[in-house]
């Protein structure tokens, strides 16, 4: 007997439940669910990079799956446009200024970006402005609770 039932598969605009983790390739965990808990969103709004929407399209309910994604599908290559040199006088005394700490800065708009100090020199610091999490490869584990809509 054949069982007639249709799971439901993600559309280009589906609303979901999903459990995921990303991290990077060392098991290095850069979001995730817990065990008990789903993340709600809609295909498309932004809340996830695009190439991670791109993915979940044509998954069945109840799928699990894992995918690498390339730098460039990620969080892009680093640009070495995005490095600042600054003087360390610009910098508020309390404010560390050590290798690999990410400092945020406000932009003319108010939002705030943030940048890792790349090398401490004398009386400069130059900052790294790209995506943290630029230039890494990521691993993306997903299981579809739940196509909404």
């Amino acid at each position: 007997m054949v069982d007639k039932t249709k799971l439901k598969r993600v559309g280009e605009q589906s609303e979901l439940e999903i459990q995921f983790k990303l991290s990077l390739l060392d098991d290095t965990v850069v979001e995730q669910t817990q065990d008990d808990e789903v993340f709600v969103f809609q295909v498309g709004d932004g809340q996830f990079l695009s190439k991670l929407d791109e993915l979940l399209i044509g998954l069945e309910e109840g799928t699990r799956a894992k995918f690498s994604l390339m730098p460039e599908d990620a969080f892009g290559l680093p640009d070495p446009m995005n490095f600042q040199t600054m003087k360390k006088s610009e910098f508020p005394e309390e404010v560390v200024l050590s290798e690999g700490h990410v400092i945020g800065f406000n932009t003319p708009t108010g939002e705030e970006i943030p940048a890792t100090v790349y090398q401490v020199k004398d009386d400069e610091v130059v900052m790294d402005f790209n995506h943290p999490l630029a230039g890494e490869p990521l691993l993306f584990d997903v299981t579809i609770v739940k196509v909404l809509s």
